[in-house]
């Protein structure tokens, strides 16, 4: 049985990926033990991505070719934008994080790379362009929070991050756009490797950058 296009993907962007899911940051979250200068830091521009990441889900959802993916990634959408009251807030809350303090902070290098990515994924109005950059930034995220080791941290600003990525219905949209990429990546795959390499590139830098000031 020929390897998944996703899991070949993955394995073009090593060792990247993997220093990525056992970065630093990885590790001090699931001990409880990110300092909250840092994680406000990472939340911060994290929070940032929202609308960029928004323009790409509603560039997925347009390019899809099936109603069943459509009707998907509208439900996502729905989850993401409500994501910012349950999680986002009480963090920030908690962080000791002002609203002033959230507009004052410039976008990190990563983080003005990660919103060019999504608009230029979005741009290209290729299903399997989208796919990929979306691929990343969920699978990634799914494969650190897995590695979780129970009980979790007691801080719920640790906790709930590992659980948003880590839970059923997450492993299930995860799931889903693996098989979408699988279907329609192969007829695109230098597309799609460009894209992912860079994405996950993106990625182990965001965590790094949490940790510079």
């Amino acid at each position: 049985m020929p390897e998944r296009f996703t899991e070949t993907m993955r394995a073009a962007s090593e060792p990247v990926w993997s220093h990525a899911v056992q970065h630093r940051f990885v590790n001090e979250l699931f001990a409880g033990a990110v300092p909250d200068t840092v994680m406000a830091r990472y939340l911060i521009q994290d929070h940032r991505f929202l609308d960029s990441f928004l323009v790409l889900l509603g560039a997925v959802l347009a390019s899809a070719d099936t109603f069943a993916a459509r009707l998907r990634f509208g439900r996502f959408i729905g989850t993401v934008s409500a994501e910012e009251n349950t999680y986002f807030l009480p963090a920030f809350e908690a962080l000791g994080v002002t609203e002033t303090r959230r507009a004052a902070d410039p976008d990190t290098q990563p983080t003005i790379g990660f919103k060019a990515i999504m608009r230029e994924a979005a741009d290209t109005r290729s299903y399997a362009a989208a796919l990929s950059v979306l691929v990343v930034a969920e699978w990634l995220y799914l494969d650190w929070a897995s590695r979780a080791p129970q009980p979790l941290p007691n801080n719920f600003v640790h906790a709930e991050w590992i659980t948003l990525h880590d839970n059923p219905n997450f492993r299930g949209f995860v799931d889903f756009l693996r098989t979408e990429l699988d279907r329609v990546g192969p007829a695109h795959a230098d597309l799609c490797r460009d894209f992912i390499s860079r994405a996950v590139a993106l990625e182990l830098s965001f965590f790094e950058a949490a940790y510079t000031t």
